[in-house]
């Protein structure tokens, strides 16, 4: 297991860790080594991010016949109940840079969001076959047992989750597909295939409580990737990468009901109805609500939506207004009928704030403060010589050094 991001919890107790930015543990110093289509299209580098793991490990040296790329990429699922149980990889949940997988219930089926989060990446959602507590007196793994579904997000506010199955469309043996396994190893290229909606760099979803209404949070877009189904002249702000959105956003959807008619089982929705619910540049938003590069979204009991902030160092405390109002990366709860943001913590220089979870009666928060003191534009960089350039939390140590941690705020009353 590699690199994990966003995580979830199935209804019967184990865990899923998903695994996202996999491409940076490959490399090579063949210099005869030459990228083919997939290797771009998942980002495999000779210089990776400059990670040497492949003077250890042949596996991921990109030019060794070694070399497993297609292992990595995947949600894994571990037993914390049972110590001697074998992690898993979940393939019929695709391979891509996992950056959720959040679990929730439809009519006793279990439903897993999950994300490609980068800058173009896709929305995606799987649907066990059946109920899942059948499935699993049958032997069988909700999570192996299903479809998996990539989303056509339209500027009109209307959506639909389209099958990543062989067969379906462009799917087929003739245009390349082989099987099953082949469109889940290759998951990016065949929502792409499919037309599938390239989006702002989505992370977390989260699903209310409440009313059962799905939450996505997009960071941020270059604009690099053109979106399918949209004039590239298009005035209306969609969540896709067709334009530049430095400060990102949150947008939620509504499925709609399914019918046997419209959505072949009469039991998975393949059609939403989706809305802006947050923008950074809102003029509403008050100074101590103000944020960019949303990544983390979870719902407390409550109904309150906390948003966890991941602005990059090269941008973190500026250059423009936004940022610098932002100012440090932050945890902010915000009502979702009323719309208003409040930060409830800030987080060290160079820090991001990642996972958040509470204690079953919600007196206890526990937020994870990620990579403090990394180099940033305004704060410098650490070095050898000083890493407490940036930050030293939370020892504060005259000759510590900043380490990452987990915090626990605890409500008295």
């Amino acid at each position: 297991m590699l690199a994990c991001s966003g995580h979830g919890i199935t209804p019967w107790g184990t865990y899923l860790a998903a695994e996202e930015n996999v491409n940076a543990a490959f490399g090579t110093d063949d210099p005869h080594w030459r990228r083919d289509e997939q290797h771009v299209r998942y980002g495999l580098s000779a210089n990776g991010f400059g990670h040497p793991w492949h003077h250890f490990d042949a596996r991921f040296d990109l030019a060794a016949p070694e070399a497993r790329p297609e292992e990595f990429g995947w949600i894994v699922e571990l037993d914390p109940h049972d110590p001697s149980a074998l992690p898993v990889k979940r393939t019929a949940l695709g391979r891509f840079a996992h950056g959720s997988a959040t679990v929730t219930e439809t009519a006793g089926r279990l439903v897993l969001h999950s994300t490609d989060a980068e800058d173009g990446g896709h929305l995606y959602k799987f649907v066990s076959s059946d109920n899942w507590r059948r499935l699993r007196d049958l032997g069988r793994s909700p999570l192996d047992h299903g479809t998996l579904y990539a989303a056509r997000i339209s500027p009109d506010g209307t959506g639909r989750w389209l099958p990543l199955t062989h067969g379906h469309g462009p799917l087929t043996r003739a245009n390349g597909w082989h099987d099953q396994a082949d469109v889940l190893v290759r998951a990016r290229t065949a929502a792409d295939a499919l037309g599938a909606t390239p989006l702002a760099r989505p992370e977390r979803v989260a699903v209310s409580p409440l009313d059962g209404r799905v939450y996505l949070a997009l960071a941020n877009s270059t604009g690099s990737s053109p979106c399918a189904g949209e004039a590239a002249n298009g005035t209306t702000h969609t969540p896709c990468a067709r334009s530049a959105d430095p400060y990102g956003r949150v947008i939620r959807w509504r499925e709609s009901e399914a019918t046997p008619d419209r959505d072949g089982d009469g039991a998975t929705p393949l059609s939403f109805h989706w809305e802006e619910f947050l923008t950074p540049d809102d003029p509403a938003l008050r100074a101590d609500g103000a944020f960019a590069a949303p990544k983390g979204l979870w719902f407390g009991a409550d109904g309150t939506l906390w948003i966890s902030t991941g602005v990059s160092g090269h941008t973190l405390n500026g250059p423009d207004d936004i940022h610098r109002t932002a100012g440090n990366n932050a945890l902010l709860a915000a009502d979702p009928t009323t719309k208003e943001v409040r930060r409830f913590l800030t987080a060290p220089r160079g820090a991001e704030v990642t996972g958040v979870t509470s204690t079953p009666d919600g007196q206890t928060l526990f937020v994870n403060i990620q990579h403090p003191g990394e180099r940033t534009a305004r704060w410098g960089a650490p070095g050898p010589d000083n890493p407490r350039a940036v930050s030293n939390w939370p020892d504060h140590s005259r000759n510590g050094r900043p380490r990452s941690a987990t915090v626990a705020v605890h409500r008295t009353t």
